[in-house]
């Protein structure tokens, strides 16, 4: 597998989202949303068979132990499925400890699960990994592992997922940098297979914004989603309790995306606590068609209360939650950020 050898650092424009009028702002009671979807399911990621329409859900588990799918054909009907566990971590050496934020992607007929995983007794020790299976159905078949994901330098790093465009396979992750100034930033990078990287790594955003730098500097949880041609990535900044936030970057459409500078910032975060309605920290979302095969649904975690039982990692009530999103005039994301679920 190749890897990089070569790195960009350029600066992030800063470029305000212009949220203008829009005329499709119902709420997440006419999609019928049972919040929440699943209890105690951290950085939730949700994969729709576009055949049947299905949901196959992964999600980090309470104890960052093991890895699970969940299945069902109706959104609401995945809090009563039985999880099927199809990896546990291994008794020692790499991925034997801290099992975090899983991906569940079907590229080529095969499916892949990306992973953060550490190491036992070396706290910090994180880096990103790969499963694979060609079973149709992820829940039965062999899962088989690939291995690390290489970058060109080795630190602290988690949270990749993976997206086509144009005709090319993306990767973006979440890494500290080199001389470890901040915990992480985001960084992107052509694929040559689904488990591995190759060409330039191109920095997409590190924490420098007053909203990014809470308790912990932090740019993580990355998430794409298209509309219009053009590519949006929302991402999590800031410690894991209240101050947990959403940012978005976005490029314009047939921008060069290993390039920089076609890589605009939003100065404000545009997902927040909410105490008004109940919502702290949410975070490490990833996005989904609703049933209607049209609705694009934002799924993210949060808590419903401040006060954490424990630590922002020992307290497991981190809850999977659906939302619908929407788009503005000017096609951007709309989050109704004053409204609850």
């Amino acid at each position: 597998m190749p890897i990089l050898r070569r790195t960009c650092s350029l600066a992030v424009k800063l470029l305000p989202v212009l949220m203008l009028s829009f005329s499709n702002a119902q709420a997440n009671d006419n999609l019928n949303i049972d919040n929440p979807i699943v209890p105690q399911a951290a950085d939730p990621f949700i994969y729709r068979d576009a055949s049947t329409g299905c949901y196959n859900m992964i999600a980090t588990a309470p104890k960052f132990d093991y890895l699970a799918i969940r299945q069902a054909c109706e959104l609401n009907d995945l809090k009563i499925a039985v999880p099927k566990i199809i990896w546990r971590k291994n008794a020692t050496g790499p991925m034997s400890d801290t099992i975090w934020a899983p991906e569940l992607h079907r590229i080529d007929n095969v499916w892949y699960i990306y992973f953060a995983a550490g190491i036992a007794n070396q706290p910090g020790n994180i880096r990103m990994y790969v499963l694979s299976n060609p079973n149709p159905d992820p829940t039965q078949g062999n899962w088989k592992a690939e291995g690390r994901i290489k970058t060109p330098w080795d630190s602290f790093s988690l949270d990749a997922t993976t997206f086509a465009h144009n005709g090319k396979r993306y990767l973006i992750w979440a890494q500290q940098d080199q001389a470890r100034s901040y915990n992480s930033a985001l960084w992107i990078a052509e694929m040559d297979s689904p488990t591995s990287i190759t060409g330039p790594v191109v920095k997409l955003s590190e924490p420098a914004l007053d909203w990014e730098i809470q308790g912990y500097k932090v740019n993580e949880g990355p998430a794409v989603i298209e509309h219009n041609g053009r590519v949006f990535v929302t991402y999590s900044a800031s410690a894991t309790d209240e101050r947990y936030a959403m940012g978005l970057l976005w490029a314009d459409p047939d921008s060069n995306l290993l390039d920089a500078k076609s890589w605009h910032k939003n100065p404000t975060p545009v997902f927040t606590t909410n105490a008004t309605v109940g919502r702290y920290g949410p975070g490490h979302n990833s996005f989904v068609l609703a049933e209607d095969g049209k609705t694009n649904l934002m799924i993210y975690h949060a808590r419903n209360y401040k006060d954490l039982r424990g630590n922002p990692l020992t307290d497991p009530n981190r809850h999977a939650r659906a939302r619908a999103l929407y788009w503005d005039a000017n096609g951007f994301p709309v989050f109704h950020q004053e409204q609850g679920d």
